[in-house]
């Protein structure tokens, strides 16, 4: 699958890398190919791709956005004609003060995403825990695979992105439409609040066991 990354800090780059590992031609969005988060992405994986945002997007059948949430909105109007039609997977969290809703529970972020390309279909996903379980989500020790929730209004987008959870090696778990986005962003909170504030281990993770 030909995937596009806008943003490749510490969530979208073991993701981009993982996913060129597991076969896919990844290629990275980027408006300064010198810039230091490339390099980085680039001296973990040296078979990633680097192209104008534009030209990533244009080639790209899944867009991963894995900006901060307040850069979203400027990440896809510079590829606003690009984007069309493409599923975009959404990796980020509106956090606002004192880790609480940053829309203030109205509307997630994925709900807003989708307005700001309505052309496209937003996934939301690898948004419920942290980075380090991006870099590596194996626990040998258990007979059961961690669990990715995701959620989304189109099923055939949502197909696409449980293959892509699949080959990284998590549980797809559907959680149904997009209103189900609020529900998962409040989900990330919470891994936050146990994890950074109240010392949980930071490989914690949910599985879904069926009876």
């Amino acid at each position: 699958m030909n995937i596009a990354f806008l943003g490749y800090g510490n969530v979208g780059a073991p993701l981009a890398d993982h996913l060129q590992r597991a076969g896919h031609a990844v290629t990275l969005a980027a408006h300064d190919p010198q810039s230091e988060s490339v390099k980085k992405a680039l001296g973990r994986n040296g078979g990633l791709k680097v192209a104008t945002p534009r030209e990533a997007v244009s080639g790209a059948e899944v867009v991963f956005l894995a900006t901060p949430f307040a850069a979203n909105a400027a990440a896809i109007a510079a590829v606003a004609e690009e984007i069309r039609g493409k599923v975009i997977v959404d990796c980020t969290n509106p956090v606002g003060p004192g880790l609480t809703h940053g829309l203030n529970n109205v509307q997630s972020g994925s709900e807003a995403l989708q307005a700001m390309a309505p052309d496209s279909e937003v996934v939301k996903a690898f948004t419920i825990y942290g980075f380090e379980n991006f870099e590596d989500n194996s626990f040998p020790g258990y007979d059961v695979k961690p669990a990715m929730m995701f959620c989304g209004r189109d099923a055939g987008a949502k197909h696409a992105v449980a293959r892509l959870i699949s080959d990284l090696g998590w549980e797809p778990l559907d959680t149904g439409g997009l209103e189900q986005a609020l529900h998962l962003e409040h989900m990330t909170l919470l891994w936050i609040r146990m994890v950074r504030v109240h010392g949980a281990p930071p490989r914690m993770v949910w599985a879904a066991l069926r009876g």
